[in-house]
């Protein structure tokens, strides 16, 4: 568990599994578990059952296709279409407090391994 290198957004490409090669966009990042849920990555069939909770508000049963989370080892970030690897970089920035004052900070960035470049 930590700081994960893949965000909710992000384009990744499938490294490892039964979907090598793939890519598409992340949907969810289960930061606890260290797992994503990529779009049309990963695809399992879930038999649902009818439930009949009066009027409208009961569920059709039937076999649903839906994503299932991967392991955050098995992705790589893409950026514009390239693989890279993630890099982090520390910033100082200002930041303001309520009452109006100023204070120095740092925040961590985001950077390609390949150019250097912010993510």
């Amino acid at each position: 568990m930590g700081r994960s290198h893949i965000k909710k957004g992000d384009t990744v490409k499938v490294i490892a599994g039964k979907d090598k090669g793939g890519s598409g966009k992340v949907i969810a990042v289960l930061t606890k578990e260290d797992r994503v849920i990529v779009e049309g990555i990963n695809l399992i069939k879930k038999h649902t059952k009818v439930q009949d909770q009066g009027g409208r508000a009961g569920t059709t049963g039937g076999i649903v296709t839906t994503e299932a989370p991967i392991h955050v080892s098995n992705v790589q970030l893409l950026e514009d279409g390239e693989p890279v690897r993630v890099g982090f970089r520390r910033e100082t920035v200002q930041k303001r407090r309520p009452d109006g004052s100023t204070y120095a900070a740092e925040r961590s960035v985001r950077i390609s391994r390949k150019t250097g470049k912010d993510i």
